[in-house]
């Protein structure tokens, strides 16, 4: 079923009052104004309600396998989906749908929502990126300029992005982050892992976060593509696990 997608006149602003550099960010990324900021900050917290704590993306089937029993598991199984998984793919479609907002070409964002809909690689992966987005646009009604409907959960976060005149890359990387601190929170509750070697994680992915958004800042459609088949596989896995805690 197709999914259906934003409608509506499209309006983009101007970023302003930029910010210093910061250690492994662009100054494209860093240019970002503190309204911008926030807008990111609120849209991708934990606390925005889109439901994200509710999906493993495949997490609990890896660690109910075996496939992950330390931090360091966890770390790595992380970083191959940012670096040739689905987090790749990921903000690829969000940057896609980006360019497609900032040219105001809804044809271009229609067929990114389609893209990010068929790369689903199991019906988990489908439901979660539909329900997330589906979601996203609803909760973040007071920031849409026109009027949004369903789209993939990336492809909905780029679009929102660019229409509120917030940079691509400051954009991925926000969205890259809010990825693997999904993760990670849920790494707590399944290995489990203690806060603060949560926190160490976090603080581990950083250069890979901020150099993986600068790669698909500057990555188009022909890069897309996965080969992290381990996740792929725990996707699908997860959809018979008898107990279970997270919907994916």
């Amino acid at each position: 079923m197709p999914t259906r997608r934003i409608t509506g006149r499209i309006t983009t602003t101007t970023m302003t009052e930029a910010d210093d550099a910061l250690p492994g960010v662009s100054a494209s990324a860093a240019a970002l104004s503190t309204g911008s900021l926030l807008r990111l900050m609120s849209w991708l917290s934990p606390a925005f309600p889109v439901g994200a704590f509710a999906y493993s993306h495949g997490l609990e089937a890896a660690v109910a396998d075996g496939l992950l029993r330390t931090g360091e598991d966890v770390r790595g199984w992380i970083a191959a989906l940012l670096r040739r998984g689905s987090g790749w793919n990921d903000l690829l479609l969000l940057g896609e749908a980006h360019r497609a907002v900032a040219a105001a070409d809804e044809a271009r964002l229609a067929e990114a929502a389609d893209l990010a809909e068929a790369l689903a690689g199991s019906a988990g992966r489908r439901t979660e990126t539909i329900d997330l987005g589906a979601a996203f646009v609803l909760a973040s009604q007071p920031w849409q300029g026109g009027t949004a409907s369903a789209m993939p959960y990336p492809v909905a976060v780029g679009a929102l992005a660019a229409a509120s005149g917030i940079g691509r890359e400051a954009a991925l990387a926000a969205y890259a982050h809010a990825f693997t601190a999904t993760l990670v929170s849920a790494a707590v509750r399944l290995v489990p892992l203690g806060q603060r070697d949560a926190v160490g994680l976090l603080h581990a992915l950083e250069p890979l976060i901020a150099a993986t958004a600068r790669r698909a800042a500057a990555g188009s459609l022909d890069d897309l593509g996965s080969a992290a088949i381990l996740s792929e596989i725990a996707a699908m896995r997860h959809e018979t696990l008898v107990t279970r805690l997270f919907r994916t």
